[in-house]
């Protein structure tokens, strides 16, 4: 909580797909509950009147994100916003590389129109799609479109890719795709230490 103390953020938005969600197994020792939610939680804890919306829609590709959540977004009127990693995208059986780079760069338009400080996270390694046996590759192709528009966009990354919570027995749902309550627990740190370091504070402690 004392990382974001006197935060400006007072209108924080997810939109995206379940990992923007947050869905995913219990843990035993863990609150139940997703990344958002508990970043929600520490940004209320340390401005009471923040107001949250998360429009994040199970299975949504990023085409679908800004065909029904850009809407509710705008008028949402974030000065937060969490916009997705593109991860639908690439489950299919010839994925669009082009393709995903176009839309998701249509999507980041549509997000920096609101003014609010943007945050994305890339793919974790321990994110596994066996149907498709190049499924590393497809990850570390979008996590590169990902950083690149971050970048150029000014969003603040989460990169998921070679965290060491990839590690941790606990660490998916019994989907093998979600985290479970355990990495959400890590998703959230991550981000509020990313917030931190976005006002200019030490997260070293």
């Amino acid at each position: 909580m004392a990382l974001l103390a006197g935060a400006p953020w007072r209108r924080y938005a997810v939109i995206g797909d379940s990992l923007s969600a947050g869905i995913g197994d219990p843990t035993p020792g863990y609150r139940n509950q997703g990344w958002p939610d508990r970043v929600a939680g520490v940004l209320r804890s340390v401005r009471r009147d923040l107001d949250y919306l998360n429009a994040a829609e199970i299975g949504a590709t990023t085409a679908r994100t800004i065909e029904n959540q850009a809407a509710r977004m705008a008028e949402f009127s974030p000065d937060l916003l969490h916009v997705p990693c593109g991860a639908n995208d690439i489950v299919r059986r010839r994925p669009d590389f082009g393709g995903t780079e176009r839309t998701l760069r249509q999507m980041y338009d549509l997000a920096k129109d609101t003014g609010a400080l943007l945050t994305t996270f890339t793919l974790g390694r321990a994110y596994v799609v066996p149907a498709f046996p190049d499924w590393p590759e497809r990850i570390a192709a979008v996590n590169e479109i990902v950083r690149g528009l971050a970048a150029e966009y000014g969003a603040i990354v989460v990169d998921m890719w070679d965290h060491p919570v990839n590690d941790r027995a606990n660490l998916l749902s019994e989907d093998r795709l979600h985290f479970s309550t355990s990495g959400q627990a890590v998703m959230a740190a991550e981000m509020v230490k990313k917030l931190a370091d976005s006002l200019g504070r030490a997260t070293s402690a």
